[in-house]
């Protein structure tokens, strides 16, 4: 009888609410108003997390809140602050500490992109530093503010919170604490893209990922850290702008002859790899691509 009651223990642990219970985690999403962070934030709220969402634009942060909160059983919680800034961070932290005992979950998802598009192709040396260094679009500012935000605001965050979300782990299974990061394909692939700026900054972290993973275990802290490199998703970045309701739009059509999937990725493909990600106690020091199998047409 014994071994019954165990069988029916360990066929509990198979059900995907149990695989995949985000119920009364407390989360931290930087870029949570639109994009991929919006996806992010309504994957874990809508199953019961509790979600701050930061960024730059109040009005956006409340707009999701308000629209995306009615009727699910987790919430959705705006804070203003600007992650590319080490004394907001520290503001930031100052905040949720005070209202919350440990923190589950940190997103570090913000990240932006140069508008300053660099030729790449030339027919000779001369033409391709012409293209690549003399031009005025191409500068050192436009490269440090890249990197500032998408890998310096993941170091200074993750690093930031540390203190509550190893009581994450404390507070519930070990390793549950986690810091996931979003970084891009545009990280993986050799090519440039016409932005090396922002390619190269993705790189970067994909490989402080695993850095921040290695040194916060070789300290025998219990927080996981791993990134999800997403291909093109319907974002600020990639469509240009959000509607009313915070969320962008990609035509499919562009993408037949570019992605085995024949389409761009979508909420739920995100939501489901968050979800994953978020759970898998076993999983650290890794990247997750879902790019609909960009990376496997594209020879880039």
């Amino acid at each position: 009888m014994a071994s019954d009651n165990a069988s029916a223990h360990n066929n509990q642990d198979f059900q995907l609410s149990e695989l995949f219970n985000v119920k009364d985690k407390v989360a931290l999403i930087t870029g949570g108003g639109s994009g991929i962070g919006l996806m992010m934030t309504q994957a874990l709220a809508v199953n019961g997390a509790k979600v701050y969402i930061c960024g730059r634009t109040a009005e956006k942060l409340d707009r999701v809140a308000e629209t995306y909160s009615q009727g699910i059983s987790g919430q959705i919680i705006p804070i203003t602050a600007d992650v590319s800034s080490k004394e907001e961070i520290a503001k930031l932290y100052k905040e949720i500490s005070g209202k919350e005992k440990h923190l589950d979950i940190l997103v570090n998802n913000a990240g932006i992109m140069s508008g300053n598009v660099v030729t790449t192709e030339a027919k000779d040396a001369e033409e391709m530093k012409r293209n690549m260094f003399d031009s005025e679009k191409n500068n050192f500012q436009d490269w440090d503010d890249i990197y500032r935000t998408n890998v310096s605001s993941c170091y200074f965050m993750s690093m930031c919170f540390l203190p509550l979300l190893a009581k994450a782990s404390e507070h519930t299974k070990a390793w549950s604490g986690t810091i996931i990061n979003t970084c891009s394909i545009s990280g993986q692939v050799k090519t440039m893209q016409h932005h090396p700026q922002y390619n190269s900054s993705k790189a970067a972290t994909i490989h402080l990922t695993r850095m921040l993973a290695n040194e916060i275990a070789n300290n025998e802290i219990k927080i996981r850290v791993n990134s999800i490199a997403p291909g093109v998703f319907p974002s600020e970045m990639t469509a240009g702008s959000s509607g009313a309701n915070q969320k962008s739009e990609l035509p499919k059509d562009q993408f037949e002859s570019k992605v085995p999937a024949k389409r761009p990725g979508n909420d739920r493909d995100m939501a489901a790899t968050l979800l994953f990600v978020a759970c898998n106690t076993y999983l650290n020091g890794q990247t997750i691509t879902v790019d609909g199998g960009y990376t496997l047409a594209s020879g880039k």
